[in-house]
């Protein structure tokens, strides 16, 4: 707290910040492609071969070419990077840099590993997206704060994004 705060009496207490969903994404991925294990732990990258974002202020497809960078750190976490591109309905470009984490069990998450189906309310699957956009139109996507919610599914993973208010 700054001395001009102090003197005036006014203490910051923050607002709670809101959430406005941005968008749904289903994004569509290939086998993995396992490098091993590596001193930090088993290192993987899944393949993005397209998908869906359907949300009020952005839809459109994901492009193929993306990857998920895994990194299993032990039998019940997982860091997560995805970085993928977004073609929105109106042909404008996004770039997409999704970071997070997956814990579970370690039974959970060895199903997981392994392509089988899981009941994603077991899974704690959260990330926090950053967009880059050369469309002024799409500007705001570049200035604002987003977290996700996540589910993986054998050939998909689903998403929900929100805007931080």
């Amino acid at each position: 707290m700054s001395a001009q705060s102090q003197a005036s009496g006014f203490v910051y207490a923050g607002q709670m910040p809101t959430l406005e969903h941005l968008a749904t994404v289903v994004v569509l991925v290939d086998p993995p492609q396992e490098v091993g294990d590596t001193p930090q732990g088993k290192r993987r990258l899944i393949p993005i071969t397209g998908g869906t974002v359907q949300g009020a202020r952005l839809r459109g497809r994901i492009l193929p070419g993306g990857a998920d960078f895994q990194l299993i750190r032990s039998p019940t976490f997982t860091d997560i990077h995805a970085r993928y591109v977004i073609e929105t309905d109106e042909g404008h470009r996004v770039y997409v840099e999704n970071t997070g984490i997956r814990t579970g069990s370690a039974e959970d998450i060895a199903r997981l590993v392994n392509g089988q189906p899981m009941d994603p309310a077991r899974i704690y699957f959260r990330s926090y997206p950053r967009f880059e956009t050369a469309e002024p139109s799409l500007a705001w996507l570049n200035d604002s704060l987003f977290v996700g919610t996540g589910a993986r599914y054998p050939d998909r993973v689903e998403l929900v994004f929100f805007r931080l208010g």
